[in-house]
């Protein structure tokens, strides 16, 4: 008989070779962007299903990566690995100065200066010559994985991004199974009584805000190598938005809920039109026809149903979150 632990184990491996199979069967672009946005709904989870800390603002890490890594590698030539560790380090120090400046307020205060910070960072991407402004930062090479890996072929890319989002979640599951996870954990359920035994709240939580901050730019960055530019709508506040429903509609508070969740959303965002043709041709109702240019609507509908139907998310409403 199997042991719960055996049993998650055997899940993983599945859901790793559905990874290593999926480029086979469906285009790489694709699944990079709903990785890359797994990673980025997983490390927001760290924040907020993890610590109960919500923030507005990690739209400025996602997208102050991706603009870090295409100036380091376009305009520096530098190589995809120095790319995305400097594109790693400029989100970190984007989270280090944005959370020594939030952390210490609580509830509302928190999420709305996190907003108004993000908002600074965007005007800044806006208006800044080198980011190329409503443009984008256009040309980002892919370049040569340690100088020997050509990742201009969207396959081997694919595993290279699949790699990092994989390492990116083995640490996000080792930081929640660590004591600084349980401490975490604690500040989320009852953070007067964790400060009462002895713990510097607001040290762990600036320290999972960086954590947080470094992993979206990870995936930010992975995704701008992946795309080959980035725009401003990867630093805008609806980006922000975005990732917030991508974790609800997965699971706070689980491994898995943000691999669902984004999962669901991008595929709704890309396919929206096709089913929507498909309804009108099922249901005889040619509203569903316009259904591509309304994709806000659909996830709108889709976040009430959710909040409504799966209180706890998808994968919430299945299994207990962690």
């Amino acid at each position: 008989m199997f042991s719960m632990k055996s049993f998650k184990s055997i899940f993983y491996l599945l859901l790793l070779s559905i990874g290593i199979l999926a480029p086979w069967f469906f285009y790489p672009i694709f699944l990079m962007k709903i990785l890359c946005f797994a990673l980025f709904a997983a490390a927001f989870n760290l924040l907020l299903g993890y610590t109960g800390l919500l923030s507005f603002g990690h739209a400025t890490f996602f997208g102050g990566g991706g603009y870090a890594l295409g100036f380091f590698m376009r305009n520096a030539g530098l190589s995809p690995e120095l790319g995305i560790i400097l594109g790693t380090t400029f989100a970190a120090c984007l989270g280090a100065a944005m959370g020594g400046l939030a952390i210490r307020r609580q509830g509302i205060y928190f999420s709305m200066i996190t907003l108004a910070l993000a908002q600074m960072f965007y005007f800044i991407c806006l208006q800044a010559p080198i980011t190329g402004g409503e443009d984008g930062f256009q040309g980002i090479p892919r370049g040569s994985l340690f100088g020997l890996i050509d990742l201009s072929d969207d396959l081997t890319l694919y595993y290279f991004i699949l790699g990092l989002v994989v390492f990116g979640f083995l640490l996000i599951a080792r930081i929640v199974a660590s004591p600084f996870g349980q401490v975490l954990k604690a500040i989320k359920e009852n953070e007067p009584r964790a400060i009462s035994l002895g713990y510097d709240v607001n040290q762990f939580k600036f320290l999972v805000f960086l954590l947080s901050a470094a992993l979206a730019g990870l995936a930010g960055s992975a995704q701008a190598l992946v795309l080959g530019f980035e725009t401003l709508s990867d630093v805008h506040w609806s980006m922000s938005g975005l990732v917030i429903l991508m974790t609800l509609v997965g699971g706070v508070g689980t491994l898995i809920g943000p691999l669902v969740g984004s999962l669901v959303i991008v595929v709704l965002e890309q396919r929206v039109g096709e089913i929507g043709n498909f309804l009108a041709k099922l249901t005889s109702v040619q509203w569903f026809n316009s259904l591509g240019e309304s994709v806000t609507i659909v996830t709108g509908l889709i976040f009430i149903l959710c909040v409504m139907l799966f209180r706890k998310g998808l994968v919430g409403y299945f299994v207990k979150p962690k």
